[in-house]
Order: structure tokens, then sequence, then C-alpha cells
């Protein structure tokens, strides 16, 4: 099975420490033994620091976006580091470059790609792309919900979803000022319009990933306190 995976730096570099990493590391390691497995790593907090400080000093959007891509980049570097021979050794800049690391049969990690794209948005084209059979968003929410639990507690998860119920979801989301979405609006349409299957989940517990994507390609039923997120299937 291909499948691609986009973890947010949110959690895999929340406080930048190695122990985020050798997790992730240790889960792809397993993953990649009877399977074909691409990662995009987001920037997270220090991404966002990063283009504040360029914001202020007079950077232009894009000049921002490309400081954003740097770091992602980074943190992609780190899990190859983590990851040592099992890993390619560079991030690919682009999808036909990533396309081309996979045939080394390692493991294949990059960041973003260009200007005005999340790395969720660079994850779900790369699916596409690659043709994989499953893409996982491995956030800091555990799922899709109907509309932003932070704001609204009676909020209700969904366990499964259409693509396009995703986008219809995320859109209304998206519309509300200071709401945040787990899914940015672009991955979304991405997602529907390749009708990929994909999981969106808690990536906090790298271990947690791993249940979730060993259950999806058997498809059981959840374990008992482990949170697979929300699956999206057309």
């Amino acid at each position: 099975m291909l499948i691609v995976l986009s973890v947010g730096g949110s959690i895999l570099a929340r406080d930048l420490k190695p122990e985020s990493f050798l997790a992730y590391a240790a889960v792809l390691k397993e993953l990649a033994k009877e399977n074909t497995v691409a990662v995009v790593t987001g920037g997270g907090t220090a991404a966002r620091d990063y283009i504040n400080v360029a914001r202020c000093a007079g950077c232009n959007e894009v000049e921002c976006d490309y400081i954003g891509i740097d770091i992602t980049r980074l943190n992609a570097k780190l899990l190859i580091s983590a990851l040592g021979k099992d890993a390619y050794p560079q991030p690919p800049h682009d999808y036909v470059e990533a396309q081309e690391a996979l045939s080394s049969g390692k493991i294949v990690v990059m960041g973003g790609v260009i200007p005005g794209q999340t790395t969720d948005a660079v994850a779900a084209i790369l699916a596409e792309y690659l043709r994989a059979d499953l893409f996982v968003i491995a956030t800091a929410v555990d799922g899709v919900y109907t509309a932003d639990p932070k704001q609204y507690p009676n909020a209700k998860k969904y366990e499964i979803m259409s693509p396009k119920e995703l986008v219809s979801i995320v859109m209304s989301i998206e519309m509300k000022a200071g709401s945040k979405s787990p899914v940015d609006p672009l991955a979304a349409k991405i997602i529907e319009r390749c009708n990929i299957e994909t999981i969106v989940m808690d990536g906090t517990n790298a271990r947690n990933v791993l249940q979730a994507i060993i259950q999806e390609s058997i498809r059981t039923e959840p374990l008992k306190g482990v949170h697979l997120g929300t699956r999206i299937r057309g």
C-alpha cells in the first residue's frame, strides 16, 4: 500500500524535542516494512514565529511563504535524521522529485513546495500525483466536526464522511472569523477531486497513527480508547 502522511508541525515540532521526531521515525519504519511511505512535514510554531518577524520586517506574503517553506524543510531534515538509513537523504523540492525518490525504496520526507499552499495541501496533491492508496492527516485535533469544537462545545465529530461533506464543512468553518478547520480548503478540494481514502486524526501520539493505518488497511473497527479520527470515503 502506498501511504502519504501529512504530519502537522504543531505535533511534530511542538517543543522542538527529539522525542517527537524519534517517535514518528519508529512508526514510519514499522509502516515501511510492508508499505511505501511518503511524508510531508509542517512548520508549526517556529514557522509562524519566523513569518511574523518577516512580515513585521517588511517581507511581502510570497517572501513570508518561502520562509515558512524553509522551516517545513528543516523539520523534514530532522525527521530524515531520525529515520537514518531508512530515509531518502534529502527532502524533494517538488512532486516529480518525490516520485523519483520513492523509487529508491526509502521513506521519502519533504516539506512545503510553493507559496500559497499549506503542507496539508502539498500532501493532498502528492497523494493524488502518486495515486496513493491512503492519505492520513495527523494534526492536533481528533477529527472533523460539524463546527469548530473550540468555539462550539456541542459540535459533533464525524466518524465517516464523504469528500463532498468534507468540503462543505471546511468551507463553513473557514468562513467564520476566528474558527480553525482541521483541513484547509485546498486540501479538502483535492481530496474530493481525487476521491482518495483519507483519515483526519489526532497525531499527538505517533503510535495511534500506526494503529489507525493498520485498522484502515484491514478494515477493522477502532480499538476502544484509540482515536482514529474521521474517515473520508467516496
